[in-house]
């Protein structure tokens, strides 16, 4: 290779490529150089050459591969057969690309010779060939048949035969065997069908034998891998006899304790069971009905038939008489069904059957699936749920639960179904089994327990996913529902109650009915609690359903009944008062139905519950009281113990609820209450004896439940509750809740040693000998392990968050790994462990189900233990250590391996959790843990859980101890540290050292800063090594620790990246650290614990630590970015996920040396990808990519993109990333391809979700079905119809978008239309604007669609849609008939989309936004006949008139009527903000008053009370202290006003700015009527809007109203919240300057408390918001400037300073202020002004300058001079202002005449005043000013120049009467001005000026002296020659001064003296210069 040739960066242009060569000598390997190289170097040189060769072979073009295509081969050969060094899995992999690419773009000649020299390779004899180069020679061979070998079918079988040969050779190296499975795969794939039927069966003979024989997880997952490629492509194997043989292998290689063995085996059986699928295939389960359970031998007999298959004469199965495989649907099922069910299978094959489920449904026609859902979900139910095997072991029941869970939520109703689909499955589910309960015909058995369970999990998720939708067949859901509430299973109840949660969230109109029926129900069974029909069962179980149901309504406030919760509790107090007089099994139910209830509750919220909290603590007394002596208890029965212990259980639950739902309830009185009532359940609890022995099942309070059980569940509850309270009480009641006797209850708890198994298997695995690992145990008791820990991944602690610790590399990239995550934990959690999950909302907002009740105690142990140990002092801690290391340590654990490991992992836990909250992580009081003693103590038990041969114990270990060294400081750190270190030396052990590897970097990533910079090199140096140690356990844990030591570490690591880079590099290339390894322990751990994940995973921390250094980096760059290129084509997907974050921040650093062509394309591809978290980066990559350039993207992205961004938001709709991404998009190109947009957002509407054809659902009527009360629909649908013809809606086979897609399509168009209607405001003249005006009758079309459908979100978005289109182009012409407007045409389309929205069937969001469409088109004009309007008039006076009625509770609008008091003040204020937008709109729309007179005097009195109510709820302090009980004569509105006072001032937050703009408008038109109402006056007149305005007498008292309108105006100003948009400031402006005038203000304004507070918020608006803000504060300063009442006392005579020159000057300074923002250069001319000005900012100049002016005539005397002075300065600041001068100057000219003007007449001035000495300055500043213009320094120099001798001008003309006639500044001016004559560009100018001055008529005796001096030197100027090169400027100017001084002559015709005069002056002058003019 020769040096000349420079290195490319990547392949295929991932990054910038360097100039190849196409020489063939450039491909040459130098082999004497790379052997002469030093050993380590020769794999770098190596792979350095191979990538070079790669890069070189894929820039080559056709022709230039023919060329070299030999001579790159012989290359390749030889670097296959290379002895040294050995060709790893990266060259490998390199030189497999370079064939593939050579054969698929180039000759395909020398393809034979390829492979008979690879075949000679492999094939050669035991010594010729080392089992290296044979391995690299199979990989190479695999991708040359891959890419070419269906040109190569001849030498299949020979290349077959020697691959099969090696395999018995490779049995001593792994990946070899490996890689022959995987290239006789490809070679399969290629040939196809052509393969020879005796070597495929040899193939499938030695695959089948490796796929169950062989140890080795990876040689099983690519022989599985050949075996389906068989099937798939060949017909050999299709026989029943096959099958049977490979599905006994599949069974075996299912029992593989790796996960990648497994899927592969499962996706294999799945293959060959779609394929052998046949909905004609006869039904085998009839004849033998017990099969499923009880499996035949001869597996095969079920197959057998006389007849071979017709339709398949010529297969060689028929030939031979072979049985063709054909199963249908139930006997397919069936095959796995059987195996899942046997005692023997274990949970591995169980998970990979589960996966094989998904697999097969997947694979399946979805048409099929959908069809079949039914008969799936009852196989599923029956034959797996329902099989006693399955149901008598309780992990396993719920292990199965939770896979067809998965099945039936995630894989079938997620990605098989479509909406219709999903919503049939939800009626299958309804209808055919949960309407089976109770049995109501009697050929249907009723559905057993676990079905309905099954069948309740199942419908919760279709119902959460498919929304609103559902209401479609809510009434028989509700049905259902309610009905299998009654079932006497508790956890029936339990699932059934969550699923009616689900039910009501996602259909909250059925709220109030399902807790009617409910609560009804339950009070009736609670009457016949001793009639022996298990009423007590059924009690419970409507109490949970009502709990479930109450705990929606903070939810869906606008649904929800207060009388409905305040009779619950009303219920739940009876029911606690009656209970001591029932018999103890039904006072049992009483007190469990009551505290259910409470518990649901609770969940309202604080503002629900604040008013009974003394209610509540006396009620938890009663319950919860100091216990007897333990004598006393031993003396009680059984029965009443177990009463006792309910009843405490019972209460203790609905204070868990308390705690969760109402934290700010805690204070420090109420935590103390409760701590005490624990305290006391703890006591009770004590007294309770140990064990029972002969428990009489009569006894018992819950058949169900032992004694013991009771207990377990009361310990639980106790210790939930003291954690809570020490989370969420006030730190200073921690004290007092004895927290070091809860320390030592926790540690026994978790951590003692007496352990009982509770079973015999679970007895059985704790003996020694046969107990493996505590994760296999399966028992869901797992000897006491906690429940917190699954895997790598711990939950948080109570106030510690959602996240929890887990590395990277644990986050699996496809949809299914929570199947295998599953077995790594023995507990399984279930909803029926604990009802008070379903109505506590902090748990509901993660998919997260309980513990087991004696987990969850050992959970909570180990929280409270964490909350409690920080907080302790040193000696507590001290002991409480020494307890758990004399437990860990205890002798009976020796014997009890099982308990040991569950008590190692307890503890592990609870110090990890206890160094989270010393270290602050948790929300708790942090506490210390710094103590000598404690340290060594802590250090002493973590040390030993590093080095234990538990990775899950290990991983707890060190994330413990790095937060330890993290809390204690530098010195204990150091010494850790190099501990550490030494132990690492002198440990050989492999866990040993992994652990010690990954403590460091948990110790340097916790400590961070300059703290673990003392120790970042010894670190470094230490993992370095450890990085290249053969075993994986240590390698991994090495560089996992190197990549937390570079995160943590950030720039400081800079100087160690080039050595780390290039071990990683290594790795990254060593076969030791990949499964391909020869070893087959190696490679089974690699499989678990991947090092190349890593490897890649330390490469993106490496690239954050260099950061931007990489642009100048480039050895380093192009070696990072050869390791990217591998990355991005490995097989792994966690690999591929890791260099899509690598590659994302190499674009941010180094966006130079990324072809950003192909990254945009590799993302295209990867947002497609069936992984989430390659779908997830590859989504957030193009974000931030199309975040810079949008178009750009979309331009290099391949076709499609579009399409494919739409199909993956609705294949994932919980990807928040591409909504993100799409937002961005649209925000971008909105304005420059708008009419794209509409387009493609009509596609998004109507396009197809996939190909296959669904049934539509029948929730999506065609909308000329819907019963619209109107003719116009199907007239708008026909006419659709007609203009949009076929393609515009889908076919009704096809299935539409999700309706989560559409919506948010629907929304995007939304924000387009407003940002078009936005620059439509600023521009009339858009672009956009006319591209919308075009598409109007698509969107209106789009709108009327939505606001048709079916889907609630869709019909409100349809209607938001058209209001917007309204207001924007109601009052616009049509282009093609001006006299009409352009929406006329559509007005019966949008009637038709309004009527939907007022059926009975409507909702308060739909009737409110209906209410705002019928006013904006009222308003717009469209119609101004009132006798036209129709029905949309109508239904608007309706719905007032129904407000103002009597009997306003039954207020309706339209045909909707019952809503509840929160949607009722929803539509109220729509109603009355839709009325005041019509009273706005009058004002312009004359024809309005027709319309509005009418009804504003009711109107009048609802706006000021909803303001006055808005008021209220707005100002109203919380008074969460209040907490006494309600009045009996308080309403429940009343009483519980604070629970709706959020969601009832956001509908008046929404519409109060309208009010205020009506009442605003009112009072500019008729005051009189206004006034009457806000003082309270009746006034049965109605309004004159035609009265002519009349004087108002100012009134030292405001009106009634003001304070409150002033109020909510100003506190909205000051408490701006996030949602608000810049424009509501201005509408609140605009109707704050309407409220401050006098006629409504009076004077309160002027008070000086009102005063200073108004004042601050116009200084804060002024310096933080726009200029149009600013623009309209500076009016209303201005209009309060002259209404002071200083501004109308007439004689102001006063000199002395008073109050209101105050006020006046802080008005005045407001409006400076402004003006300094405008031009910073007034109050510092050191500040530069900016360069340009935009209209809006001159605007507010001149307006400024105005204002000022206009406002300087009413300042007393005693500051008039200085104000004057100010406004003089700005004025002479704008004029020098450069970028002043095009467009302010030219319009604050007539500001500053007319200020000069005022000036002027000032009386009692004269030419010494202060004045004339203030006009004399700014005289001189304005020669200044020229002098510096003149310079021409800028470019508008000459324009300053210009508008300075205008004002010069205009000052000398309106002030001369101030200024002396000898002033010589005056004279200065003049001669300036006389200069100019000669200036070019200025002549014409100066004429006019000198022009002026000399016409001043009359004159003052200063404009006399000006024209004296003006005359003769005027006359001079025309009389001039003119210069050889004369100014055109010049001359022009001399004629204005000739017609000047003609006119001066007319000027003076009167008297004959001067005129005569003047004549024998200037006409000799005008003919001499007509002679020189003619000459």
């Amino acid at each position: 290779m020769s040096k000349s040739q420079e290195k490319t960066n990547g392949i295929h242009g991932t990054y910038a490529s360097q100039e190849q060569t196409s020489k063939a000598s450039t491909v040459q390997l130098d082999v004497d150089r790379l052997h002469s190289l030093p050993s380590e170097q020769q794999n770098l040189y190596l792979l350095t050459f191979t990538l070079s060769l790669e890069n070189h072979v894929c820039s080559l073009n056709h022709e230039e591969i023919c060329l070299q295509q030999l001579q790159v081969t012989k290359e390749l050969l030889q670097i296959v057969q290379l002895a040294a060094p050995v060709p790893t899995r990266v060259i490998r992999n390199s030189l497999g690309r370079c064939w593939s690419y050579m054969l698929s773009k180039g000759d395909r000649k020398p393809l034979y010779e390829s492979i008979n020299q690879l075949v000679a390779i492999i094939s050669a004899g035991k010594n010729e060939k080392e089992l290296h180069n044979r391995h690299a020679a199979v990989y190479c061979l695999g991708e040359v048949y891959k890419a070419a070998g269906d040109s190569a079918i001849t030498l299949s079988s020979v290349t077959c035969s020697h691959l099969l040969r090696l395999v018995k050779a490779a049995q001593t190296h792994t990946g070899l065997r490996a890689a022959i499975f995987r290239a006789l795969e490809k070679l399969i794939g290629s040939v196809q069908g052509s393969v020879d039927e005796t070597i495929a069966k040899d193939i499938w003979k030695t695959a089948r034998g490796a796929a169950s024989g062989d140890k080795a997880a990876l040689v099983q997952a690519n022989a599985c891998r050949c075996l389906e490629k068989l099937v798939r492509s060949t017909s050999y194997f299709d026989s029943a006899v096959e099958f049977e043989a490979l599905k006994t292998t599949v069974w075996k290689t299912c029992d593989s304790p790796i996960a990648l063995a497994r899927r592969a085996a499962a996706s294999c059986l799945a293959t060959i069971l779609v394929k052998g699928y046949s909905d004609a295939a006869p039904s085998r389960s009839a004849s033998k009905p017990k099969k499923s359970k009880k499996p035949a031998k001869n597996h095969a007999t079920p197959f057998e038939d006389e007849d071979g298959d017709p339709s398949h004469p010529s297969s060689p199965a028929a030939r031979k008489g072979v049985v063709k495989l054909e199963l249908n649907l139930p006997d397919l099922l069936g095959q796995l069904s059987s195996h899942y069910v046997r005692s023997s299978t274990t949970n591995k094959a169980r998970a990979a059957i589960t996966y094989c489920y998904i697999r097969v449904l997947k694979q399946l026609d979805s048409s099929v699936v959908q069809a079949s859902y039914g008969e799936i979900a009852s196989h599923l139910f029956s034959e797996l749920l329902g099989n006693a095997t399955i149901s008598y072991d309780r992990y396993r029941l719920l292990l199965t639960r939770k896979y067809v869970q998965k099945i039936l939520a995630d894989c079938l109703a997620s990605q098989v179904l479509a909406e219709s689909g999903r919503l049939n499955a939800a009626k299958t589910l309804v209808n055919n089994i949960l309407k089976n309960y109770p049995q109501v015909v009697k050929e249907i058995p009723e559905p057993s327990k676990q079905a309905l369970v099954g069948a309740l999990s199942a419908l919760a998720s279709l119902i959460e996913s498919l929304g609103s939708v559902f209401g479609t067949i809510g009434d028989s859901c509700q049905d259902a529902l309610i009905q299998v509430l009654q079932h006497p299973s508790y956890t029936v109840q339990i699932h059934a109650a969550y699923c009616l949660r689900a039910f009501v969230l996602a259909c909250p109109q059925q709220l109030i009915h399902c807790a009617s029926i409910c609560m009804n129900n339950a009070t009736r069974e609670m009457n016949h609690l001793t009639s022996g029909r298990q009423s007590h069962r059924r009690c419970v179980g409507f109490a949970n359903g009502l709990a479930a149901v109450l705990s929606v309504s903070p939810l869906q406030p606008l649904y929800g009944s207060l009388e409905i919760s305040s009779r619950a509790l009303s219920i739940a107090n009876d029911l606690l008062k009656n209970s001591a007089k029932a018999e103890l099994r039904a006072s049992s139910t009483q007190v469990q139905v009551a505290w259910i209830l409470i518990g649901g509750l609770m969940s309202m919220g604080p503002d629900f519950v604040k008013i009974h909290v003394p209610q509540l603590l006396l009620l938890w007394r009663n319950a919860l009281p100091k216990p007897l002596t333990r004598e006393n208890s031993i003396q009680r029965d059984l029965a009443e113990l177990s009463y006792l212990t309910h009843v405490r259980e019972c209460a203790l639950g609905s204070v868990l609820s308390f705690l969760e739902s109402n934290q700010r309830l805690v204070t420090l009185d109420v935590s103390i209450r409760i701590a005490g009532l624990l305290q006391n359940t703890v006591d009770f609890l004590d007294t309770l004896p140990a064990k029972v022995k002969d428990e009489d099942p009569s006894s018992r309070i819950v058949p169900a439940l032992h004694f013991s059980d009771l207990i377990v569940m009361l310990r639980r509850r106790v210790l939930q509750c003291y954690t809570r309270l020490i989370n969420f009480g006030p730190i200073s009641s921690t004290d007092s809740l004895g927290e070091s006797k809860l320390l030592s209850l926790a540690v026994t708890l978790f951590a003692d040693p007496t352990y009982s198994p509770g079973s015999l298997e679970s007895s059985i695995a704790n003996s020694a000998a046969s107990f493996d690992s505590i994760w296999d145990v399966a028992d869901n008791r797992g000897f006491g392990v906690s429940g917190l820990v699954q895997g790598q991944t711990i939950k948080p602690l109570p106030g510690e968050g959602l996240s929890s610790e887990h590395l990277r590399w644990q986050d699996k990239t496809d949809d299914h790994v929570d199947i295998d995550d599953a077995l790594v934990t023995p507990i399984c959690g279930a909803r029926e462990h604990d009802s008070v999950y379903i109505h506590i909302r902090n748990r509901l907002q993660v998919h997260e189900v309980p513990d087991p009740p004696a987990t969850e105690v050992t959970n909570s142990a180990i929280a409270l233990f964490a909350v409690v140990f920080p907080t302790q002092s040193p000696k507590v801690q001290e002991f409480a250590l020494e307890q758990l290391m004399t437990l860990v340590s205890a002798g009976t654990l020796q014997r009890s391996p099982g308990r040991r490991a569950a008590v190692v992992i307890n503890t592990a836990l609870a110090l990890l959790g206890a160094t989270k909250v010393a270290v602050g992580e948790v929300s708790v009081e942090s506490g210390d843990i710094r103590h000598p003693a404690v340290e060594k103590a802590l250090q002493a038990l973590l040390r030993g859980f590093i080095i234990d041969p538990d990775r899950h114990l290990r991983h707890l270990g060190y994330e413990a101890l790095g937060r330890l060294c993290s809390s204690s400081g530098n010195t204990f750190t150091t010494n850790e540290v190099n501990t550490l270190i030494d132990l690492i030396v002198s440990n050989r052990d492999p866990n040993a050292r992994a652990g010690y590897a990954m403590a460091l970097g948990s110790i340097h990533s916790n400590v961070g800063g300059m703290a673990a910079g003392l120790h970042l090199k010894k670190i470094h140096s230490v993992l370095m090594s450890l990085c290249s140690d053969p075993h994986p356990v240590v390698h991994f844990g090495a560089i996992e620790a190197l990549a937390q030591v570079a995160d943590s570490a950030g720039l400081a690591f800079s100087a160690y990246v080039s050595s780390t880079l290039g071990l990683l590099a290594q790795a990254w290339s060593f076969d030791t650290h990949n499964e391909e390894c020869a070893a087959l322990a190696t490679s089974n751990a690699i499989c678990e614990v991947p090092t190349p994940t890593a490897v890649a995973r330390a490469i993106d921390s490496v690239i954050n630590v260099l950061g931007p250094d990489l642009q100048d980096m480039s050895k380093v760059r192009e070696l990072v970015v050869s390791l990217l290129s591998q990355f991005e084509r490995d097989s792994s997907p966690e690999v591929r996920a890791e260099g899509l974050r690598c590659w994302e921040h190499m674009y941010l650093y180094d966006p130079g040396h990324v072809d950003l062509s192909s990254y945009v394309k590799r993302l295209q591809q990867d947002i497609q990808s069936s992984d989430r978290s390659i779908c997830a980066l590859a989504t957030d990559g193009l974000y931030n990519l199309i975040r810079r350039d949008a178009q750009l993207v979309f331009q290099l992205a391949s076709e499609g993109f579009e399409e494919q961004i739409w199909l993956t938001l609705n294949d994932r709709p919980n990807l928040d990333g591409i909504t993100t991404l799409i937002e961005a998009w649209l925000g971008q190109t909105s304005l420059t391809e708008a009419a794209v947009w509409i387009l493609r957002i009509q596609q998004v509407l109507t396009k197809s979700a996939a190909t296959q054809k669904e049934e539509t659902p029948q929730s999506a009527k065609p909308v000329a079905d819907a019963d619209l009360q109107d003719e116009e629909v199907a007239g708008f649908a026909t006419g659709e119809t007609k203009e949009q013809g076929a393609a515009a809606a889908p076919e009704p086979s096809q299935e539409l978008l999700r309706w989560q897609v559409r919506v948010f399509a629907l929304q995007c168009l939304s924000k387009l239309v407003a940002v078009i209607g936005k620059d439509l405001d600023l521009d009339s003249n858009s672009t956009a604007g006319h591209i919308l005006q075009t598409k109007v009758g698509d969107v209106i079309r789009m709108a009327f669609h939505a606001s048709t459908s079916s889907v609630v979100e869709l019909r409100v978005g349809g209607l938001k849609l058209i209001n917007q289109i309204l207001m924007i182009f109601g009052s616009t012409p049509d282009p093609d008939f001006s006299e009409a407007l352009l929406l006329e045409q559509y007005q019966a389309q949008i009637g038709s989309a309004l009527t939907p929205a007022f059926s009975a069937d409507s909702s308060p969001e739909l009737a409110s936004a209906a209410v705002n469409v019928c006013a904006t088109f009222i308003a717009t004009g469209m119609v101004t006949d009132v006798e036209r309007m129709g029905r949309i008039l109508k239904l608007l006076v309706g719905a007032l008139e129904s407000f103002t009625a009597s009997d306003s509770q039954e207020a309706a609008v339209g045909d909707l009527r019952g809503l509840g008091s929160n949607a009722q003040t929803m539509v109220q204020m729509a109603v009355l903000s839709a009325w005041a937008e019509l009273q706005v709109a009058r004002t312009e729309q004359r024809y309005l008053d027709k319309v509005v007179d009418p009804h504003v005097g009711k109107l009048l009195p609802l706006w000021l009370s909803s303001l006055q109510e808005f008021a209220r709820l707005r100002f109203e302090p919380d008074i969460s202290s209040h907490t006494g009980p309600p009045r009996p004569d308080e309403s429940l509105e009343t009483v519980y006003a604070a629970l709706n006072r959020k969601t009832l001032l956001k509908f008046y937050q929404d519409s109060w700015l309208e009010l205020v703009d009506a009442i605003a408008s009112l009072i500019e038109q008729d005051p009189n009527f206004v006034f009457a109402a806000l003082e309270g006056r009746s006034s049965s007149t109605q309004m004159n809007g035609d009265t002519p305005k009349t004087n108002i007498a100012y009134r030292d008292e405001p009106v009634a109203f003001f304070f409150v309108l002033f109020g909510i105006a100003v506190e909205a100003l000051v408490t701006r919240s996030n949602h608000e948009s810049p424009g509501d400031v201005l509408k609140i402006l605009s109707a704050l300057k309407k409220i401050l005038s006098p006629a409504v203000a009076g004077n309160a304004i002027f008070q000086d408390a009102v005063f200073s507070e108004t004042i601050e918020v116009f200084d804060r608006l002024a310096l933080t918001e726009g200029l149009a803000v600013q623009t309209i504060l500076v009016d209303i300063a201005k209009t309060l400037c002259l209404t002071h009442p200083s501004a109308v006392e007439e004689g102001d005579t006063s000199s002395d300073l008073n109050e209101d020159i105050e006020q006046l000057f802080e008005l005045a300074r407001v409006i400076v202020l402004i003006l300094t923002n405008a031009l910073p250069n007034i109050a510092d001319s050191t500040l530069a002004p900016r360069a340009q000005l935009s209209d809006e900012a001159v605007s507010l100049i001149r307006n400024g300058f105005e204002a000022l002016v206009e406002a300087s005539g009413i300042f007393p005397s005693i500051i008039k001079t200085d104000l004057y002075a100010s406004i003089l300065h700005i004025f002479s600041v704008i004029l020098s202002t450069p970028a002043c001068q095009a467009a302010v100057v030219p319009q604050t000219l007539p500001g500053f005449r007319r200020f000069i003007q005022k000036l002027a007449l000032d009386d009692g001035q004269s030419a010494s005043s202060p004045i004339a000495t203030q006009v004399k300055t700014c005289l001189h500043r304005l020669l200044a000013i020229l002098g510096v213009a003149q310079r021409r320094e800028h470019e508008s120099s000459l324009a300053c120049a210009k508008n300075t001798l205008l004002t010069t001008s205009i000052l000398l003309t309106t002030a001369s009467s101030v200024i002396a006639s000898d002033e010589a500044l005056v004279f200065a001016a003049l001669e300036a001005t006389l200069d100019c004559l000669q200036d070019l560009g200025l002549a014409k100018v100066a004429a006019g000026c000198l022009r002026s001055l000399l016409l001043m008529n009359p004159k003052h005796e200063t404009d006399e002296g000006i024209a004296r001096y003006l005359f003769p030197r005027l006359v001079a100027t025309i009389t001039t020659p003119a210069a050889a090169a004369a100014n055109p400027d010049s001359e022009n100017a001399k004629t204005i001064i000739a017609q000047a001084l003609t006119a001066f002559v007319a000027l003076h015709a009167n008297d004959e003296n001067k005129a005569a005069a003047a004549m024998a002056v200037v006409l000799p002058a005008l003919l001499f210069r007509a002679r020189v003019d003619g000459e």
